[in-house]
């Protein structure tokens, strides 16, 4: 049995119970400008609070989805590519890896590069560029007219995550952000964008990973789809 957290201070041993925001007003999420800490309590009513923004989204969410299985089963062959900072740069990640994975069920497999993930390219653009061609440069190499990028930043004001799109539309590829709480930037470069109104970092996060689960959900219903548009994948663990 997990032992209760205790609090330690001069050796003796302590139990403070934590304060909540939520104590006097439940209904009111607090700002970082208000303070610098959540109990679990107000990370979770905060998240729930979040998650209704993104809930009116759900329609842009699937038309995403129907989109990417357009672009990735056309004649073309297209691609997507995915880029972001920080924990955004692993959710992009993430992303690439369910098309080139799978999401849920068996199905072949997808083009999609994260840009952040290729070490030496990002060391060698870093080194002889300005900081915001880190993204753009790549997109420029790997995107296609037609090709899809999906740019994600908690503020949308990363201005390499800016370049890139305002660079990928110049070369016929559509934009689909994720940000945080709009106006920003990054929603306004992008074609179409997915905004979550919190101001906390990693509430916009974790309903970034979310988002890229529903649409990885919508681009598997779309490709899957009676007269499905691929074959279905090979059976998990069959002989090969």
């Amino acid at each position: 049995m997990a032992k209760p957290f205790r609090s330690y201070t001069g050796g003796a041993s302590m139990s403070i119970p934590p304060h909540s925001f939520f104590e006097n007003t439940v209904a009111d999420v607090p700002s970082p400008g208000s303070c610098t800490h959540l109990t679990g309590a107000d990370h979770v009513a905060s998240l729930r609070a979040a998650l209704q923004s993104l809930t009116g989204q759900l329609g842009t969410l699937d038309r995403w989805g129907s989109l990417l299985a357009d672009v990735l089963c056309g004649p073309a062959r297209g691609r997507l590519l995915a880029a972001g900072n920080g924990g955004s740069a692993a959710q992009a990640q993430h992303l690439t890896a369910e098309l080139v994975g799978r999401y849920r069920a068996d199905r072949p497999p997808f083009s999609a590069i994260c840009l952040t993930a290729e070490t030496s390219s990002l060391t060698a653009i870093a080194n002889d560029y300005p900081a915001d061609e880190l993204f753009a440069r790549q997109v420029e190499a790997h995107g296609r007219d037609g090709d899809v990028l999906v740019l994600l930043s908690t503020s949308g004001r990363s201005p390499n995550a800016v370049a890139a799109a305002r660079r990928a539309r110049e070369n016929g590829i559509t934009v689909l952000a994720l940000t945080g709480p709009e106006p920003n930037p990054l929603a306004a470069a992008a074609d179409d964008a997915v905004c979550i109104d919190s101001p906390w970092t990693a509430t916009v996060q974790e309903c970034h990973l979310v988002a890229l689960h529903l649409i990885c959900a919508a681009f598997d219903a779309a490709v899957l789809a009676e007269p499905a548009r691929v074959a279905s994948g090979p059976t998990l663990g069959a002989a090969r």
